[in-house]
């Protein structure tokens, strides 16, 4: 087991030092992101199998070798996500598709809700969490990664890229493995536990911000053409609108 703690502040690093001496704890010094905190894990990591493991979560007994055997079992997938459970029993909405323009704009207008379809492509508001399918973007609380599928799409010591330093940074990897022929399970026969967002609802306005940032950042990474390119500085000002609705005022990120 590899912990990072990114300059965590509550005497986390203390506690994986005297409760789990067997994990190795990197300490960088400071708050390095979600997808560099990540790297500097796989840098280390030897096995076949690498996990990303959000702190706010309670690993069930048998989850992590469930989830393991589940992706042994199925060789094509290149990532395995699984059910999330709340703190009152219920089942977490923790699966969304790739963003797309239609997807966005009826996630941002309520469109996908009432209509489905191409409209509802991101959101996933009727996704059956009770059934075993390929999906495309499984929420990075728990995301069982093969190898493999890593080495397939760049460096698997090296996987999120940085530019998206907290949000969007799974989504990107889950996106080039898909387009590899690497896609990813969805498996309700394993479970954890998840709190929900714990740690970035400490900072909600600065997060919705960056959250929207990476989203308009994964656009201009994936989807620009000589076609689509006149139009990405229009869906980029209608996701800094959505921040500016959602957090209720501007941030740092407004002029970002």
């Amino acid at each position: 087991m590899i912990v990072v703690d990114n300059a965590s502040g509550d005497s986390s690093a203390e506690m994986v030092k005297a409760e789990f001496p067997q994990a190795e704890l990197i300490e960088p010094g400071q708050n390095t992101g979600y997808a560099q905190g990540n790297n500097l894990a796989a840098e280390r990591a030897k096995g076949e199998w690498l996990l990303t493991l959000n702190p706010d979560t309670e690993v069930l007994e048998g989850t992590l070798q469930n989830a393991i055997e589940k992706l042994r079992a199925n060789p094509k997938y290149g990532a395995l996500g699984i059910q999330q459970i709340g703190k009152g029993g219920e089942v977490q909405r923790s699966v969304r598709g790739f963003p797309t323009f239609l997807g966005i704009i009826g996630d941002m207008l309520g469109l996908g809700r009432l209509f489905g379809g191409r409209l509802d492509s991101y959101r996933f508001t009727r996704f059956d969490y009770t059934k075993e399918q390929i999906v495309p973007q499984p929420m990075g609380t728990f995301l069982l990664l093969r190898r493999e599928a890593l080495e397939a799409v760049g460096d698997s010591r090296h996987p999120f890229d940085e530019n998206f330093p907290i949000f969007f940074n799974e989504v990107d990897l889950l996106y080039r493995m898909s387009k590899a022929g690497w896609p990813c399970l969805y498996t309700p026969e394993v479970k954890i536990k998840h709190l929900g967002g714990e740690s970035t609802k400490q900072v909600r306005k600065s997060m919705i911000w960056e959250s929207h940032r990476s989203l308009a950042r994964f656009f201009e990474k994936h989807y620009r053409t000589p076609i689509t390119a006149p139009f990405l500085p229009l869906l980029r000002g209608l996701i800094s609108l959505g921040a500016l609705i959602r957090a209720r005022g501007t941030h740092a990120g407004f002029q970002s």
